[in-house]
């Protein structure tokens, strides 16, 4: 990682010890560019090329204004899940606007909205409020469902659980998500004010999804609808927080209400490159 303390990159990318946001940070090193990682724990932050690290958490604003300054571009994944993440979320965005940061990249969620019914949505239609109204320019990326965690829904009985009904997801892989992410950052300014769906290239009903995994796997998938009552009731034996159960239960009541469905061109627009379908990740993931 460089060493370049007395003049840091002016482009910021937080997540970088996690999936999404190391994807980009990689990416974005491959290509030569010049990035700051923000991260908790400095010890674990990425050695790329062309890095320096700054320490700092979301909901410690004087620690963040520290590490942004200077910065012009930030790409800003969404925090932890937490019942008080949105809190977090308006922290980092005002010591963002003090440090003088001037383009936020946020990475929202499809159908983000103050009525939303998956109640995390709900919480990044308020960040996105809350970013409007900083005097930042932004940048949304809403992504769908991540197709990566398609397979992780299947039980050890083979069987997907959820009260989706026949409702569709426009499933989305994090590659295509940090490919936009990656030409946005490239050209902010051509990006300003925009607003980008990012979907896989078709949308599914998770029985249609559990026959897909089970097809590549070679293993019988198949999905049951559950009603709300047996949702939390399959829920309860994780001894979660009511807010965390609320959440994976509306998940699936989002994709039954048809607040998922509905594909969007801005991966292949933005990439130059067709979005990867459920299929063609799991079949690469078998070699």
């Amino acid at each position: 990682m460089a060493d370049d303390t007395a003049n840091p990159p002016t482009l910021a990318v937080t997540g970088s010890t996690g999936w999404l946001g190391g994807l980009v940070a990689r990416d974005l090193a491959g290509r030569g560019v010049a990035q700051r990682l923000l991260v908790r724990d400095l010890a674990r932050a990425p050695e790329l090329p062309g890095a320096v690290a700054a320490a700092c958490t979301y909901r410690d604003g004087e620690a963040s204004r520290a590490a942004l300054e200077g910065v012009g571009t930030l790409f800003m994944v969404s925090a932890a899940e937490s019942e008080d993440r949105l809190e977090e979320h308006r922290s980092f965005v005002d010591a963002a606007a003090a440090a003088g940061v001037r383009h936020v990249v946020y990475v929202s969620f499809f159908g983000a909205s103050p009525e939303a019914t998956f109640t995390l949505a709900r919480d990044h239609a308020a960040t996105e409020a809350h970013l409007r109204a900083s005097g930042l320019a932004w940048t949304f990326l809403r992504d769908n469902l991540y197709l990566e965690f398609i397979d992780q829904m299947v039980g050890d009985d083979g069987v997907v659980r959820g009260p989706a009904g026949a409702g569709r997801a426009a499933v989305v892989s994090h590659d295509d998500i940090a490919r936009v992410a990656v030409a946005v950052l490239l050209d902010p300014a051509a990006h300003a004010g925009a607003t980008y769906d990012l979907t896989g290239p078709e949308a599914l009903t998770f029985a249609e999804m559990a026959q897909v995994v089970g097809e590549v796997t070679g293993r019988p998938v198949t999905f049951h609808d559950e009603t709300i009552e047996e949702a939390y009731a399959s829920r309860a034996a994780y001894g979660a927080p009511d807010w965390q159960v609320d959440a994976w239960v509306s998940t699936y009541t989002a994709v039954a209400a048809g607040e998922l469905d509905g594909v969007s061109d801005a991966v292949e627009r933005l990439t130059g490159r067709r979005p990867t379908s459920l299929r063609e990740h799991l079949e690469s993931r078998r070699g």
